[in-house]
């Protein structure tokens, strides 16, 4: 079935047109000392993208090997990340939403399904980390011709890569348990890796840090300071830099004192690093608009509540603020855990700025420093949270309630094992990604609608910080979230967000013909900041391996396979490609209604596919689908749904 070789005894052959050349014929280049698996994909990095992008090729038919670094699949979400970021719900599917009802399953069969559990899940998008790796797992498991090795690490760098021309032919890997290097073919790879690694290691060109206001006239590029859903300030400068957005580790802490781990004093622990905290905490200060409007008597008024030991009134009424909600954002989900990440309106959280910058270029040594250091700092925060002799009693009390779940991470000291990388390399690929992409060119309108939609998606244009607190500033420099479903927002105008569609191009490469790149996606910063989303990236990993499939079946390069086509696997298998307000997948009619869609079709938010359709408009329907021959339909009888759907049988035959 999967066949493993010694180089020098292989003679294999496979064929692919390349730039509309004669097939050209590949065959391997032995390597002394290695060993060769072939695959007809292989997917680097088990990130959520990754496993849906190796589901979808073997469903249809293909060996597929995924290679992930550590010894746990399923990136942030399996890493902490249990408040899916998706604004509206709906807006994506296959595969991903398959693993939102998988979760909803798994609660409502352990606890009951009115339970407290399942009434937390929040119909699945709110989960366990351990619960996620293992429906992440489960899911792996159904799939019999996927090989996945742990442990396996890709270096970035152009040796491990070997290519014909345009075409990798094969990668070599780190065995971080044997400490030796091995090598695997495929005839399709995919880059799933959140940093986009293989992809610059194949000279795939990419954009790291950000882009000037000036270059595709995006709200939010470049340097800017602003109050948290307030104005930019007067020294926002707008210009583009090599500045990264912060990481942190997302933490699913509790306050449950059966399944409490308290936080403990790292052995490098520097209090000057969090000093700072104590006015803020002492003060109410934060980031927020509302703090333009603090007044004197406001500020005597605390330092009254100071003086009588209570804690201060906080501008805007954010109590929690008062504990544990200064260190970190806090999401319920089950089990009494948090999904706890950083606190948007505080000056110090879980996020490290600055620091992280080198990560997306740098090697994985450097990254595992930084790592420890982010994972010191975080743990030092909360020590110094929890017990600092110069923070009042109130605060500390209500901090020190909180620690890392006993029953996570149990093999790695309870605390999360992966970085959350928000932002890493973004390549340079056939579509690229801007603010525009995602925000309507009048109210109530869609954002463009790109035929060659391969999953819609929703969420605001967001990014958090690039530089670390600054003397005199209102806020961490880089920090911005434009809200979604807002036509427009009294300070930066029609900047919200509304369900957009993401065209194939943001994961193909220019210049390499079997390459998919489902995370580390073509886009400016700001661009980028929306599609960032473990929902998004999971449908694009999905499109990634029907693509993949398409691009060997019919010997083509991944930059002309049929889009049609792929369009059509997609929605045989759940994607939404555009969003309607009125119709799901269970809309029998849907898969017609979105295909079409996404061709200009249909342009208001709703499809209305039960209504009756008029005569003119089956018309232009008829004469826009291309459909040859008479088209039987009674107008004002036949509805919507109906005509779209047999123009859709009649394309797809």
């Amino acid at each position: 079935m999967i066949k493993k070789f010694k180089l020098g005894i292989l003679s294999a052959f496979f064929l692919i047109p390349i730039s509309g050349a004669d097939a050209l014929l590949l065959s391997a280049q032995p390597t002394p000392g290695f060993e060769i698996n072939n695959f007809d994909v292989v997917v680097v990095g088990g990130t959520p993208a990754g496993i849906m992008a190796a589901i979808a090729a073997e469903r249809e038919g293909k060996y597929v090997l995924l290679l992930e670094r550590t010894d746990h699949i399923g990136g942030l979400p399996a890493n902490g990340l249990g408040a899916t970021d998706l604004t509206t719900r709906g807006a994506t599917g296959g595969l991903f939403a398959e693993f939102i009802q998988r979760i909803r399953n798994h609660y409502i069969a352990t606890y009951g399904e009115n339970s407290q559990q399942v009434i937390d899940s929040s119909d699945g998008y709110h989960f366990e980390p351990s619960v996620a790796e293992m429906v992440f797992e489960q899911m792996l498991s159904e799939h019999a011709n996927i090989t996945v090795l742990r442990m396996m690490q890709f270096d970035a760098e152009p040796r491990y890569v070997s290519k014909i021309g345009e075409t990798i032919h094969s990668i070599i890997v780190l065995n971080r348990i044997t400490n030796e290097r091995e090598l695997y073919r495929g005839k399709i790879f995919i880059d799933a890796t959140y940093e986009g690694d293989l992809a610059a290691a194949s000279g795939v060109p990419y954009h790291v840090g950000r882009e000037g206001a000036d270059e595709f006239g995006e709200p939010f590029a470049g340097r800017l300071y602003k109050h948290w859903a307030g104005p930019k300030s007067d020294n926002s400068t707008g210009l583009g830099d090599n500045a990264v957005q912060a990481y942190n580790y997302r933490m699913p802490l509790t306050n449950l004192p059966e399944n409490r781990v308290p936080f403990t004093r790292p052995a490098n622990y520097n209090r000057n690093e969090y000093l700072s905290l104590i006015d803020d905490v002492i003060t109410g200060r934060h980031t927020g608009v509302e703090m333009i409007y603090v007044t004197d008597e406001d500020r005597l008024e605390n330092e009254s509540r100071i003086e009588e030991g209570l804690p201060p009134y906080i501008p805007g009424g954010y109590d929690q603020l008062n504990g544990i909600g200064r260190l970190t954002n806090q999401v319920t989900v089950p089990n009494g855990k948090t999904d706890s990440n950083n606190q948007h309106l505080a000056f110090i959280s879980t996020n490290l700025p600055e620091e992280n910058w080198p990560w997306p270029t740098s090697d994985w040594e450097w990254r595992d420093r930084y790592a420890e250091r982010l994972k010191n700092y975080i743990m030092g925060l909360f020590w110094f949270a929890q017990n600092d002799p110069d923070l009042p009693d109130w605060f500390k009390e209500n901090t020190s309630a909180w620690g890392l779940s006993l029953d996570e991470y149990q093999d790695n000291d309870h605390f999360p094992r992966q970085v959350y990388v928000r932002e890493g390399r973004r390549i340079k690929g056939m579509h690229f990604f801007t603010a525009h992409d995602a925000i309507p060119e009048q109210q109530g309108m869609r954002p463009p609608v790109y035929h060659s939609s391969i999953t819609a998606s929703h969420y605001a244009l967001d990014s958090h910080s690039t530089r670390k607190r600054e003397k005199g500033q209102i806020h961490l420099e880089g920090f911005f979230s434009s809200g979604a479903n807002v036509n427009y927002h009294p300070y930066h105008g029609n900047l919200g967000t509304r369900p957009y569609t993401v065209p194939y191009g943001v994961v193909v490469p220019q210049n390499v013909s079997n390459l998919l790149v489902p995370v580390a996606v073509s886009g400016t910063h700001v661009g980028f900041s929306t599609l960032r989303m473990e929902p998004c990236w999971m449908a694009l990993g999905e499109a990634a391996g029907v693509a993949a499939v398409l691009a060997i079946n019919d010997r083509v390069p991944v930059q002309h396979i049929s889009i049609s086509r792929m369009q059509h696997l997609l929605l045989l298998n759940g994607a939404v490609l555009i969003y309607f307000t009125d119709t799901g997948p269970e809309h029998e009619n849907f898969k017609a209604l979105n295909y079409f869609g996404i061709r200009g079709f249909i342009t208001d938010w709703e499809a209305k596919p039960d209504e009756p359709v008029a005569q003119q408009e089956a018309e232009t329907w008829i004469r826009q689908s291309g459909a040859t021959g008479t088209i039987q339909y009674d107008a004002g009888i036949t509805t919507r749904g109906q005509l779209l759907q047999l123009l859709y049988d009649i394309k797809h035959d």
